[in-house]
């Protein structure tokens, strides 16, 4: 049997704006210009996309859970009205950076390969952090780094990692085969 195809993404700084502080409702959740287009054109080629996040506003009681929950849902519906099929989520909620869950931990890497049964070898992980980059190190996936977000402070830091000017920029490399 042949394993997914999948990609995994950080959120904040990929997706949608990074903010000062957390997103702490769906009025706060601003897609960064093209990152929906990338999701979409994602799935449609047969990626599945596995979100991997840290929301320790959770975890200190900033936001709900469920208010989490809910702006996920509504990301997922427009990818899914937009012609793309669902989307994957794997939430750290902790505010503990010892939680195995937390980046730059593995945690949230293995809960998606568990549920997903990706190969590690062939799957990205795209964030905007040097936390996502020693995540995706230490759970046995390929790095890359955006430049929007924390990205360009990430990459001055990081420079032996595939750098992407968006998120939009990084799928259509892999989805043309650029990046196999």
């Amino acid at each position: 049997m042949t394993s997914p195809k999948v990609v995994l993404l950080d959120r904040d700084g990929v997706i949608n704006r990074d903010r000062p502080g957390s997103v702490l409702s769906a009025a706060d959740f601003e897609l960064i210009p093209g990152s929906l287009a990338a999701l979409i054109a994602l799935t449609r080629a047969g990626w599945h996309v596995a979100i991997v996040t840290n929301q320790a506003c959770i975890g200190r009681g900033a936001v709900a859970a469920t208010v989490v929950d809910g702006i996920h849902a509504e990301l997922a519906a427009k990818v899914v009205t937009g012609g793309g099929h669902p989307l994957h989520f794997f939430v750290s909620s902790s505010a503990d950076p010892a939680d195995p869950d937390r980046k730059p931990n593995p945690g949230l890497i293995q809960r998606a390969h568990a549920a997903l049964a990706f190969e590690r070898a062939t799957t990205w992980l795209v964030g905007d952090d040097q936390r996502d980059v020693l995540a995706a190190r230490a759970g046995g996936v390929r790095p890359a780094l955006v430049l929007t977000g924390k990205g360009p402070a990430a990459h001055a830091a990081l420079p032996d990692v595939p750098v992407f000017a968006d998120l939009q920029t990084f799928a259509t490399a892999l989805i043309e085969g650029s990046l196999l």
